[in-house]
C-alpha cells in the first residue's frame, strides 16, 4: 500500500522467468505433468469430422459490402492444419483462431485497397493530397495479427511434445547449439 492509502503497485504483468517449453522439461528429465487441459475446439453438440475442418462461424463467411469475398476460409483451414500438425488444434481457443483468422482477412483487404487506389488519397473537405487511410488501418491490423500470432505460438511451444523448431528467434537458435 502506497504513503497516501491507495493500493497500486505490485507485480507487473509479465514480469519474471519466462515459462520453459515442454520438449525443453522432457530433455532435462522433469515431468511434464503440467500440460494446459484442452479447451474444446468444438462444442459438445457437434460431431466434427476428424478429417476436415471444422465449421466456420457465420461472421467469418459473410458477404462483404465491397462484393469482395474475405479470404478467411483459406486462412482458418491453413492455421488449423498447422495446429492439427503439431498435435494443439485441442489447446488453442476457436475464439483466439477466430481473431486470427479475421484480422489476417482484414489485413489482406487493406493490401488489396493500398494496391488499388495507391499511398495517396483525396481529404474529404479540402481535397488535398493525404495519405490513404488504408495504411494506418494496415498497421493498425498487422500488430493484431502479431499479437494474437504470438499467443498461439506460445501455447504451441509450451505443449509441443516433439522437437519445436517453427519461427524462433535466431538469438535463441545461436544459444542453443
Amino acid at each position: 500500500m502506497a504513503k497516501d492509502g491507495t493500493r497500486r503497485g505490485g507485480a507487473r504483468a509479465g514480469a519474471g522467468r519466462k515459462p520453459k517449453a515442454l520438449t525443453d522439461k522432457i530433455r532435462e528429465g522433469n515431468s511434464a505433468q503440467v500440460m494446459l487441459e484442452p479447451v474444446g475446439l468444438f462444442p459438445e453438440d457437434e460431431n466434427p469430422n476428424i478429417s476436415g475442418l471444422p465449421p466456420l462461424n457465420d461472421f467469418l463467411t459473410e458477404e462483404q459490402k465491397a462484393a469482395v469475398p474475405l479470404k478467411s476460409k483459406a486462412i482458418y483451414a491453413e492455421v488449423y492444419q498447422w495446429l492439427k500438425s503439431r498435435g494443439c488444434e485441442t489447446l488453442v481457443s476457436k475464439l483466439l483462431i477466430e481473431q486470427y483468422v479475421m484480422s489476417v482477412a482484414r489485413w489482406i483487404q487493406c493490401e488489396e485497397a493500398l494496391s488499388a487506389g495507391g499511398f495517396l488519397a483525396k481529404h474529404p473537405t479540402t481535397s488535398g493530397t493525404i495519405a490513404s487511410p488504408y495504411v494506418q488501418m494496415s498497421q493498425a491490423y498487422m500488430k493484431q495479427i502479431n499479437s494474437i500470432w504470438y499467443q498461439i505460438y506460445q501455447i504451441v511451444k509450451e505443449n509441443s511434445s516433439g522437437e519445436f523448431q517453427g519461427g524462433s528467434d535466431p538469438m535463441e537458435q545461436l544459444l542453443n547449439l
